[in-house]
């Protein structure tokens, strides 16, 4: 009897341990995938600008990274948004601890022919936009201008006091013929609670940030809307897709930088009030949406939405898109576009 029932119980152990390494490697594939193949980013690839044309003269230019690292010059004077070139992937993210990648940050300056730069601005101080700031400043000279919660990361990276610099609401900084005013402003309001409660509350930094450190220790700080003066032309930055109500009455910009990021999953009441206090408060003539690639894709190549795995938790992409594609249906007299990586693109001539 035992030497009969032998072979069937090892037969079954055998496929057994087929189904579970079948159903292993199931996982793996799916998991493979969320994590390393990514959406289509939600804006319309007729947008797209080629950059890369004859520069006059005095004339203002714009190159772009990703998310909303943004780098405007004269010729005279060059500044940065955030300055953010690190991608820490989605495990790292979730279970690991984060700092500046010194090497991504060295090869993504020189990318943008950056050498030295007057300021580096981050708009607020979640790690998609603060974390490499220090560095950046360290390594181009830059001043480290934001929140007290900014200043105390560029502590914690061992900036030196004499290049931060804590803004003030809406107390123009004059670099070169730029005239930069800073206006606080809300971070996007994230539609799922603990999401919102843990990037969101208790934002300050109150201390020296020594990385390595968790994401959510890059608490947001101050988010700011910067709107901008040259004698060419001028311009509203918006990093986040938050608002405050009547903020920007009164003041006109002729390009909006509008950071999209997460808009698609809130409501369309939220998304309508949105556009009504930044664009239609300025009356521009262009939008340029910024903030709508992956926070882990890779730093070169086209631009990638999220990651598939981010999208299935957070969704709303299709409904960014088609948001922002109706808005240029219904006001033709906008020009949507959107900037290549790297490249320098005439702003104003």
């Amino acid at each position: 009897m035992n030497g009969e029932t032998r072979p069937g119980i090892l037969l079954m152990l055998r496929r057994l341990l087929l189904s579970l390494l079948l159903l292993a490697g199931l996982f793996a594939a799916v998991l493979a995938y969320g994590l390393l193949v990514y959406n289509k980013p939600p804006v319309d690839p007729d947008w797209a600008l080629a950059g890369g044309e004859p520069v006059p003269d005095g004339a203002v230019t714009v190159r772009f990274s990703g998310t909303a690292t943004l780098l405007f010059s004269d010729g005279e004077t060059h500044w940065m948004t955030d300055g953010w070139f690190s991608r820490p992937g989605v495990p790292r993210l979730l279970l690991g601890k984060i700092a500046p990648d010194v090497a991504a940050i060295r090869r993504a300056l020189e990318a943008n022919g950056v050498s030295q730069l007057d300021a580096v601005l981050p708009l607020h101080s979640h790690y998609d936009h603060a974390m490499d700031a220090p560095e950046v400043a360290r390594a181009t000279g830059a001043l480290l201008l934001g929140s007290e919660s900014t200043a105390n990361i560029g502590r914690g990276w061992g900036l030196p006091e004499e290049q931060l610099r804590v803004l003030v609401d809406r107390q123009p900084v004059r670099l070169g013929k730029f005239v930069i005013t800073p206006i606080e402003s809300r971070h996007f309001e994230f539609p799922d609670p603990e999401m919102r409660r843990r990037a969101l509350g208790e934002p300050l930094i109150d201390a020296p940030l020594v990385p390595p450190v968790s994401v959510f220790d890059y608490r947001l700080g101050k988010a700011y809307v910067l709107h901008v003066t040259h004698p060419k032309g001028s311009w509203l930055i918006v990093g986040s897709a938050g608002y405050v109500e009547g903020a920007l009455q009164g003041l006109s910009a002729d390009v909006v930088f509008l950071g999209v990021g997460g808009l698609g999953s809130q409501t369309p009441a939220y998304r309508e009030t949105f556009w009504r206090e930044t664009v239609a408060s300025v009356a521009p003539s262009r939008i340029i949406p910024i903030h709508f690639d992956g926070l882990t894709a890779p730093l070169s190549g086209p631009f990638r939405g999220e990651a598939k795995a981010v999208g299935w938790a957070s969704g709303g992409l299709e409904e960014t898109l088609a948001f922002l594609q109706g808005k240029a249906a219904a006001y033709p007299q906008l020009s949507f576009h959107t900037l290549p990586r790297f490249a320098r693109v005439v702003l104003f001539r």
